[in-house]
């Protein structure tokens, strides 16, 4: 493309556009919906814009924080959490669990939601979200801009150490069927939300394996 066809801008001069495209352009994107507990025993639930996985093997998953909130110092001072899937059935309770609460008050029964202790950590999962992951901490990081300076973000990376499918997402052969969750994923602005189904699915095989060596 030309580049008079392009809109061009740096982001620390701004955008020149009615809304920031930024979190438009790297969507949508998976919903970082996460419990903790701090050292009383105390739980709290938030949902997390940024979020996804990170690697294989073991599996991460990793969230950022915009803000040192209840969630980062309830896992940094613990070492542990849930990521719980959230639905388009789910997608209210998620969203009302990020209200601002006063200190203490417990964002599980705020959005009328069931707290299961984990299996391998001491953090709660939501009971009626169809998978959750059990985390331990492996790094939390302040991020850096370009030139070094440390910013107010902090990304949380978790090593998945058990994992809680509903058995309805698994077929006969054992795949989890992504679509039949009904996942939802954010995208722009304040309010903007996607779903996904089987008519939107499409398969490619990469290169190295169609011409296997």
């Amino acid at each position: 493309m030309s580049s008079s066809s392009m809109h061009f801008y740096e982001p620390r001069h701004g955008h020149g556009l009615s809304h920031d495209p930024f979190n438009a352009i790297i969507g949508p994107r998976p919903i970082g919906w996460i419990a903790s507990v701090n050292t009383r025993g105390q739980r709290n639930l938030a949902p997390y814009s940024f979020f996804n996985g990170f690697n294989y093997h073991p599996p991460i998953v990793g969230f950022c924080s915009v803000g040192w909130k209840d969630s980062v110092a309830n896992i940094s001072a613990t070492g542990e959490f849930v990521w719980n899937l959230a639905t388009r059935e789910l997608a209210d309770a998620m969203n009302n669990s990020s209200a601002s609460l006063p200190a203490g008050q417990d964002e599980f029964g705020f959005a009328g939601l069931t707290p299961v202790l984990g299996e391998r950590v001491a953090a709660h999962r939501v009971a009626e979200s169809p998978v959750n992951f059990e985390c331990k901490l492996t790094q939390c990081i302040q991020l850096q801009d370009a030139q070094g300076g440390l910013i107010e973000s902090w990304l949380v990376l978790g090593e998945v150490v058990a994992v809680h499918i509903d058995k309805k997402l698994l077929n006969d052969q054992g795949v989890y069927q992504t679509a039949a969750a009904h996942p939802i994923l954010r995208a722009g602005g304040p309010s903007a939300y996607y779903g996904i189904s089987d008519e939107q699915r499409f398969d490619m095989v990469r290169p190295d394996d169609r011409n296997p060596r």
